[in-house]
């Protein structure tokens, strides 16, 4: 079952939180319930570098809600891909993201919006705040 969020952060936002980025800290401080696919989740564990690193990134991963990846996700997921990845070079991480985003149709919070809008309606993309 899918907890109730208001929207998705992905790992772009999770790297400025991780860094310590003021706008990034003052931005998820307004917010209420933040999901993270299990997509970013494993991106974010593996760029740790060291067992503090991970420890802090586990930390903060576990603030938010984990929104798995349904079947039908990965086949959105797929069918973007192979739609655009020849045409405007998505990536198979993004596309998976995004499936969550479209399925749910919340926001995604990211830093990626170029790449993202490749496959989501632009409402749907949103930088919370300027790095």
């Amino acid at each position: 079952m899918v907890p109730a969020i208001d929207g998705i952060i992905d790992t772009t936002i999770l790297i400025h939180l991780f860094r310590g980025n003021k706008d990034a800290a003052a931005w998820i401080a307004t917010q209420r319930t933040l999901g993270v696919t299990t997509i970013s989740r494993m991106e974010f564990i593996y760029g740790a570098r060291g067992r503090s690193a991970l420890a802090t990134v586990m930390q903060l991963l576990n603030t938010f809600a984990s929104v798995a990846l349904t079947d039908a996700d990965q086949l959105w997921a797929e069918q973007r891909l192979i739609a655009h990845r020849l045409s405007h070079g998505v990536e198979i991480n993004d596309t998976l993201i995004a499936s969550v985003t479209h399925r749910l149709q919340v926001p995604l919070y990211t830093q990626n919006v170029k790449d993202m809008q490749k496959v989501l309606p632009a409402e749907l993309v949103i930088r919370p705040f300027v790095a």
